[in-house]
């Protein structure tokens, strides 16, 4: 199967950026009055991904950051709009609707491979998310078993598809031929199509998976190679002119979301908490005190994809940091996948220039205030 077949949509996205791009668009924030901190006010547009619904990268970085007050402490005044995805997210830094994104590294890339001017200034997610998991006691114990077998997907749009596809190849099967990818979303649907039956494994995230497990359901988790590790997912991205124009408040913006990220990893229920106030719909209906519980469970999980992998937070540091071999292995793996057909320039690619002024904050101060956060 083709790329624009497995991507759909998201393709046809991908191929209007070019257009949208040399339309110009300029960066829409302004500047004004300091508020005491000697720091201009500024407006930064943010594009989400998709609706927030449930505890994932903005409540841990901008729902803490607003509420905890260190986008305050920048002086930032930060809008939002939601998209359709990655891709989405990309294309609207693209036409300008939005400064800044967190979208998939895929995303970036094939953008950027698409001569779209947009560039990656800030790695989020650090950890490689993906994990293919079957019932316990089943027919599939090792990666070989997949052969034959059908892997439930989130979407052939989606991440998963791609991986799922590495994974078994990595398995020295053929993904075109030895495996089927069936398309099962991700919850309960997922679920059901693997307790029925319909598919022999999932293709998911973490994150998915420990939602499903708060309800008492099991998995056997297959193990990654070597080849995911290093692989980047989630980073920030900007346009070309926006770095240029807006270096102050993007490094700004990134400072406060990196402290937002600090500050989940030490107390994710308090985190929570300010994802509710930020985005009410993720209670459904719902208190906080019947949600934060298994909430805090899932957001815990997505932080720990964001951090470190050992450590306790007050060891973290370089936040943001993406080295030439990681991206460099992140694009061997888009290329296996058939999301991008060369090596990236890296010098257009990447610019970490912003992350040392993003680091410069009192790691301590955001832990101290972490720790003392009523749950």
């Amino acid at each position: 199967m083709k790329l624009a077949l497995r991507l759909g949509a998201g393709a046809a996205a991908l191929s209007t950026m070019t257009v949208l791009a040399a339309c110009g668009g300029g960066s829409s924030g302004s500047a004004s009055s300091d508020n005491g901190s000697g720091k201009k006010s500024a407006t930064v547009e943010l594009a989400i991904a998709s609706a927030v619904i449930g505890p994932k990268e903005e409540v841990a970085t901008y729902s803490v950051a607003k509420e905890e007050g260190y986008l305050a402490d920048e002086n930032l005044d930060v809008k939002t709009i939601n998209t359709d995805g990655s891709v989405a997210a990309i294309q609207a830094v693209a036409s300008g609707s939005a400064d800044i994104t967190p979208a998939d590294a895929s995303a970036i890339l094939a953008a950027r491979e698409k001569g779209v001017p947009v560039v990656a200034v800030g790695g989020l997610v650090q950890n490689w998310p993906w994990r293919i998991a079957t019932l316990p006691g089943g027919k599939v114990a090792s990666a070989q078993d997949l052969k034959g077998k059908k892997i439930g997907v989130i979407s052939l749009a989606s991440g998963s598809a791609p991986y799922a596809r590495a994974f078994v190849q990595d398995a020295g099967l053929d993904p075109e031929k030895d495996v089927d990818l069936l398309p099962v979303g991700v919850g309960s649907q997922a679920l059901s199509a693997l307790e029925s039956g319909k598919v022999d494994a999932l293709a998911l995230y973490t994150q998915a998976y420990t939602t499903l497990e708060l309800t008492g359901k099991k998995f056997t988790y297959l193990p990654n190679g070597d080849r995911f590790q290093g692989i980047r997912s989630l980073a920030y991205a900007v346009r070309e002119d926006t770095l240029r124009q807006k270096k102050d408040e993007i490094t700004r913006f990134l400072r406060a979301s990196y402290k937002g990220l600090l500050f989940s990893a030490v107390n994710p229920e308090a985190a929570m908490r300010d994802g509710y106030r930020v985005f009410p719909a993720i209670l459904s209906g719902k208190s906080a005190d019947e949600r934060v519980k298994n909430d805090s469970t899932i957001l815990e999980t997505w932080v720990k994809s964001a951090v470190p992998a050992e450590g306790a937070p007050e060891s973290f540091k370089d936040w943001g940091a993406v080295s030439d071999a990681e991206w460099n292995k992140t694009a061997d793996y888009m290329k296996s996948s058939g999301t991008i057909t060369k090596d990236p320039d890296l010098k257009k690619l990447w610019d970490g220039s912003l992350l040392k002024g993003a680091n410069d904050f009192d790691a301590s101060a955001v832990i101290s205030k972490a720790k003392s956060a009523t749950k």
